[in-house]
């Protein structure tokens, strides 16, 4: 009998958990292929990501949203220019105790989420439609994540609002771009460059954590 694609997904998903040294309950590994089965269906209709291939999302999407994981502090965290909910959805599965809002200005993306939301039954994501400049929290936030969202420069103008005094900016980068980093805006520092490994993936991943001076 062939396995089905659910069964290899699943079987996958133990593996990299595995080699990432990341532990996960029946739950929490049902949410997260049942994120990608989701981001599969919507995606032939509403063109959510470039990744077409759902074993391939499971290593570029969500994979590569966890390695980020072991690296949060504090608990409330907001991911701008989610899209789909990338890496915020993953890592509200994986961190229950911790709160994520989930910022995009477009509204199919939003809907994505509010239905993975519900069907998932995720109860610590919000999503919220706008775009980052325009959003003003109530409650600042410990950290502030992005990943392919924008360059260094442009994510701190556009963020400096959102994080508490000591909240940390979390970029996920592929290759690190020295320019990049030596034109860092300023007022903030750069506290810690540390290289990711995604299961599967031989791309360079790199987690910078900025902070405010």
């Amino acid at each position: 009998m062939q396995p089905t694609r659910l069964s290899v997904l699943s079987a996958q998903l133990k593996t990299y958990l595995a080699e990432m040294n990341m532990s996960a309950t029946e739950l929490q590994q049902k949410q997260l292929i049942g994120f990608v089965e989701m981001l599969d269906k919507w995606n032939k209709a509403y063109n959510l990501t470039a990744v077409r291939d759902p074993e391939q999302m499971l290593i570029r999407h969500v994979m590569d949203s966890l390695t980020v994981s072991p690296y949060l502090e504090g608990q409330r965290f907001i991911d701008v220019g989610t899209g789909p909910g990338l890496p915020g959805i993953p890592l509200a599965i994986m961190n229950p105790d911790k709160q994520f809002v989930l910022l995009d200005s477009l509204g199919k993306r939003i809907r994505f989420q509010k239905q993975v939301q519900f069907e998932l039954k995720i109860n610590n994501i919000t999503s919220v439609e706008s775009r980052v400049e325009a959003y003003i929290p109530e409650i600042k936030f410990d950290g502030v994540l992005s990943r392919a969202f924008a360059s260094i420069q442009d994510m701190l103008s556009w963020c400096h609002h959102l994080p508490t005094e000591k909240g940390t900016f979390y970029a996920l980068k592929g290759q690190l771009n020295q320019q990049e980093l030596q034109e860092m805006p300023t007022g903030f520092s750069l506290v810690e460059t540390i290289v990711l490994h995604v299961p599967m993936l031989d791309e360079q991943r790199h987690l910078l954590k900025i902070a405010k001076q």
